[in-house]
């Protein structure tokens, strides 16, 4: 089948091994422009594009999808489907009805929770039992076409944001397999979404890194799982910024919310509701992380030290 395969990041480069694998005949690949990396800022390609460049399949790196450029590739490559997975822009109609059998998109959620930017940290830091990954029949609307085939995977209490896209990646690109297959056997059984289950995902920024100690030590914890690797849950110690890279809910009463309770090789402090979080690795300003007890050898807390004060 002629494949146009539409992705970015990290995330989507197991789907475009896979319809390379599979034996697709991949036409050509739309990912987002070169971006200023590091403190170098070296222009650096997005993962998708370095894969791509390595097969030999062309790669075009449009800045609109509107203005009628992008549709007159599309129409050239005459893809009989067009594979969406973390592109990072909104396809036009045009672009959607080009293909013989449309455009199907790789979601990283069990839809309809989570349509959006940031499904796997939000499902996270709501405290999920499950995720998953859905194939989509898309639509103008955000992830809102109708539901090919859904995967499901357990959440378990410690994974954390980046653990669980290193499952959903693969497992998209099984689902993605799947559903070409289905598309060629005319065996699918598309099923609409119920708006009235949708949940969005926005996009992360900083401004939810800030620790809010008052919350019960079960909120703050998935609230550091989901923001691992980043954007990164912090609060300040000694006016200084603390990252918190991992914890785990401790069963040692909590009294005032931020004060350090216990600070012999274990650092748990006091949150909401008398419950309390124990912090396993951390790291100070200009500091690599590293573990809670290895901190504490280097820096000495009194009990009562009220973080993010």
């Amino acid at each position: 089948m002629r494949v146009i395969f539409m992705g970015t990041p990290d995330f989507a480069v197991p789907c475009l091994e896979r319809l390379i694998s599979d034996g697709e005949e991949v036409v050509g690949v739309f990912t987002q422009p070169d971006k200023p990396k590091g403190r170098g800022h070296v222009m650096t390609p997005p993962p998708v594009k370095e894969l791509a460049l390595k097969h030999d399949i062309p790669v075009f790196q449009p800045t609109k999808m509107k203005d009628g450029q992008a549709f007159e590739i599309i129409d050239k490559l005459d893809p009989e489907l067009i594979i969406v997975v973390a592109y990072g822009r909104i396809l036009p109609k045009d672009i959607l009805e080009r293909p013989k059998y449309g455009c199907v998109n790789i979601h990283a959620s069990l839809l309809p929770k989570y349509r959006g930017a940031a499904p796997i940290q939000w499902a996270v830091i709501n405290g999920e039992k499950v995720s998953g990954v859905t194939s989509m029949q898309m639509s103008e609307g955000l992830d809102t076409g109708d539901m090919l085939i859904k995967r499901e995977v357990e959440i378990t209490e410690e994974m954390t944001a980046g653990e669980l896209h290193d499952i959903l990646s693969p497992l998209g690109a099984d689902v993605m397999s799947d559903t070409i297959k289905e598309i060629k056997a005319g065996a699918l059984k598309p099923e609409k979404q119920n708006d009235a289950d949708s949940t969005y995902a926005s996009m992360l920024d900083k401004s939810l890194s800030p620790i809010d100690w008052s919350k019960e030590a079960s909120v703050i914890h998935n609230q550091i799982r989901g923001l691992s690797p980043w954007p990164t849950a912090t609060t300040t110690l000694d006016g200084k910024v603390l990252k918190i890279h991992s914890s785990r809910v401790s069963d040692i009463k909590g009294k005032n919310p931020g004060e350090i309770i216990f600070n012999d090789k274990k650092l748990v402090v006091s949150c909401g509701n008398n419950t309390s979080l124990e912090i396993t690795v951390l790291q100070a300003e200009g500091k690599k992380a590293m573990s809670a007890d290895r901190f504490l050898l280097g820096k000495k807390i009194e009990l009562s030290t009220v973080l993010g004060k």
